[in-house]
């Protein structure tokens, strides 16, 4: 009689746990469903609605089994030889769908009452020998499945645990960029009317960027930065115009020297608005949509130019600070930011309100995802754009004027902006933008030169042909008026009496996921919007990698 009852306790949790695995099979083979997660979460919910599992002594009780069900006779055998299946409130079984975790409990809990039952009421023929032999058919029939799950399992737990011994940070990502440049002057002048050096360069910058999550939600990144890539203005075209993205910058001496480059920090504060602490090399970008999806790919894809990245008037934005990304609806948007680019020094003249700054405010409407339109304001002291000509960057060229001087011009802009983009269809999109800035000189330099106004303007027109030949690819062409200063309020501040157009195509073929190579060609008529030189021709091969 003992040697029965362990058989009992020992086989009926086992019969339970092979009848569950047959229905599984059973299921697939017949061509019946698996719910959804949705679903199953949703009968769970159900469920738990106060709808108690009740047990049922004939298998006629349950309203949506038939006797042409293939597991007709199993649950006819479970309900009326062993009393171990329970139904719902309503008279259904509900055969058809995924089990829950609390029906499967209440399912093995009615089957374990039932065997203490049997156990206490000493039945001496709860096993019987079909059963025993069924069950190690079953044991037989479904033997290398088993091997072949418990196998994949092991493998699974290995390469789970190598991950987690070796990886890098449970908390940090690494992402890179590598670009290297192909560059040169074809033909045309310089600035100063002398044919452009004709030195061809071959350059790269690599960006490595640490992005740390400690909620999911926020993201810190810390990104290193090495460039070796001169700019043309400092050796060979003497003007800030057509100066390429991923270089040094305009007059900037490169160097192979790895140093910080952007760090910021972004969180959320509440459902709509993000913050963004910007410690070093922030950049409007990082919380403002600039409206040029196509071209502003910061040097690495999209226009290889200054110029062609984005509206020149948000380059006057830039350092530490903060910046503010409110969502007003699903199709407005706010930005604002203060950034200072010389936060960091406690000399006179810098520091966080002291110093040079840049302060932008800017609404953006997209009514769809075709759609973006931006709306610019920025206030800034003692910066300019990096781009257009050499008098649109007087403050920082006066050396080129001929004024020698060891102070810097502090001058005050107010520039307003307005760009858009709209994707007319998946293969054509159409955008541009219009700046203009009111820059005001606030010294005399001790007397050298009027105070007084300028004004500056820019504008472009973009073309982008996204998956041209191959799903992946861009050709871009930019058309517009780098920026230009066309009237002064005073003969000691230098204007520009003729127009530079800037003409820039290029094709950036995706050569796969982590790898495209994009050449272009720069065409500036009039270089320094001075119609004594001749056009400028620049062409560029970049290639970069993502990883």
């Amino acid at each position: 009689m003992s040697n029965i009852l362990w058989k009992t306790l020992l086989v009926s949790p086992v019969v339970l746990g092979v009848s569950l695995a047959v229905s599984s099979v059973a299921l697939a083979e017949t061509g019946v469903e698996t719910p959804v997660l949705e679903q199953i979460n949703q009968y769970s919910l159900e469920n738990s609605d106060n709808q108690a599992i009740e047990q049922v002594t004939s298998v006629s009780q349950l309203s949506d089994v038939q006797p042409t069900d293939w597991a007709f006779q199993a649950l006819q055998s479970l309900v009326e030889r062993y009393g171990c299946i329970a139904g719902y409130p309503d008279g259904t079984y509900r055969g058809n769908r995924a089990m829950t975790r609390y029906e499967f409990a209440a399912g093995l809990n009615a089957c374990l009452e039932r065997v203490n039952e049997l156990i206490a009421a000493g039945t001496t023929n709860l096993v019987k020998r079909e059963d025993l032999a069924a069950l190690q058919k079953l044991q037989e029939e479904f033997a290398a499945e088993l091997a072949t799950l418990r196998g994949r399992v092991d493998a699974l737990e290995s390469r789970t645990a190598e991950l987690e011994a070796n990886q890098f940070s449970t908390t940090t990502k690494l992402n890179g960029e590598v670009i290297f440049g192909l560059a040169g002057i074809i033909a045309g002048d310089d600035a100063n009317g002398k044919d452009a050096e004709k030195t061809t360069v071959l350059g790269s910058r690599v960006r490595l960027n640490f992005d740390t999550s400690f909620t999911g939600e926020d993201l810190l990144r810390t990104r290193l930065q090495v460039t070796n890539f001169g700019s043309f203005s400092t050796n060979s075209t003497f003007t800030p115009e057509g100066e390429l993205r991923f270089n040094a910058g305009p007059f900037g001496e490169a160097s192979n020297t790895v140093a910080l480059d952007a760090l910021f920090y972004s969180f959320p504060l509440g459902s709509k608005t993000k913050v963004f602490l910007e410690a070093n090399a922030g950049a409007p970008d990082d919380f403002t949509n600039t409206a040029n999806p196509f071209f502003d790919g910061d040097g690495a894809t999209g226009a290889l130019s200054n110029f062609g990245t984005r509206n020149p008037i948000y380059y006057q934005v830039g350092g530490a600070g903060i910046g503010i990304r409110r969502q007003f609806g699903s199709s407005l948007e706010l930005s604002l930011g203060y950034l200072a680019s010389n936060a960091a020094s406690p000399s006179q003249g810098g520091g966080l309100f002291n110093g040079p700054y840049g302060a932008i405010a800017q609404l953006t409407f997209t009514p769809s995802e075709s759609f973006a339109l931006g709306l610019t304001y920025i206030n800034s002291y003692g910066v300019t754009t990096g781009t257009g000509s050499n008098a649109a960057n007087f403050p920082s060229r006066l050396d080129y004027f001929g004024i020698d001087s060891e102070d810097v011009l502090p001058v005050s802009n107010n520039s307003y902006g307005l760009q858009a983009s709209w994707q007319v269809s998946n293969h054509f999109a159409v955008g541009g933008w219009v700046g203009y800035t009111a820059q005001r000189t606030l010294s005399t330099l001790g007397g050298r030169i009027d105070r007084g106004d300028m004004k500056i303007w820019n504008w472009a027109v973009t073309l982008a042909f996204p998956d041209l030949l191959k799903e992946g690819n861009l050709a871009g062409i930019i058309v517009g008026m780098e920026p230009k200063v066309t009237s002064t309020s005073t003969k000691d501040l230098p204007e520009d009496k003729d127009t530079s157009l800037h003409i820039e195509a290029f094709y950036q073929w995706q050569v796969s996921d982590n790898i495209s190579i994009t050449p272009g060609l720069i065409w500036l008529t009039a270089p320094d919007h001075n119609n004594d030189n001749s056009d400028l021709l620049i062409g560029v091969v970049r290639t970069t990698f993502t990883f």
